[in-house]
């Protein structure tokens, strides 16, 4: 799949995320710890990605080795409002695609409405 049509896809995804979160009455306005989840082919290149994340201070990135594959975890505190989660939400399908890795997606905490 490209990345164009992958980024595509990932809108779509990233919305009914949002909707299912207004359901449970989420103020996307609010910031919160955001984490947003990369696989890599072999440690090295998921130390390379979180490095380049850190490195940059897009996030706060670290390493998981899991069974057979290496999973980076990037937290960051932000608000979930449409536009800016489905923008950092590409950035991190692009970084990863960039180093030969996959984008896994991201989740939050729903903050109720006050």
């Amino acid at each position: 799949m490209s990345l164009v049509a992958e980024l595509m896809d990932m809108a779509i995804a990233d919305t009914d995320v949002l909707r299912a979160l207004d359901q449970n009455g989420d103020n996307f306005s609010t910031f919160r710890e955001v984490d947003f989840f990369l696989i890599a082919p072999s440690r090295e290149k998921a130390e390379i990605i979180c490095g380049f994340i850190n490195d940059h201070s897009y996030g706060t990135a670290k390493v998981e080795e899991h069974e057979d594959s290496f999973n980076i975890q990037v937290v960051i505190n932000m608000p979930v409002e449409q536009p800016i989660i489905l923008c950092v939400s590409g950035f991190m399908a692009c970084i990863a695609h960039l180093f030969g890795g996959t984008f896994d997606g991201w989740g939050c905490p729903t903050p109720q409405r006050t």
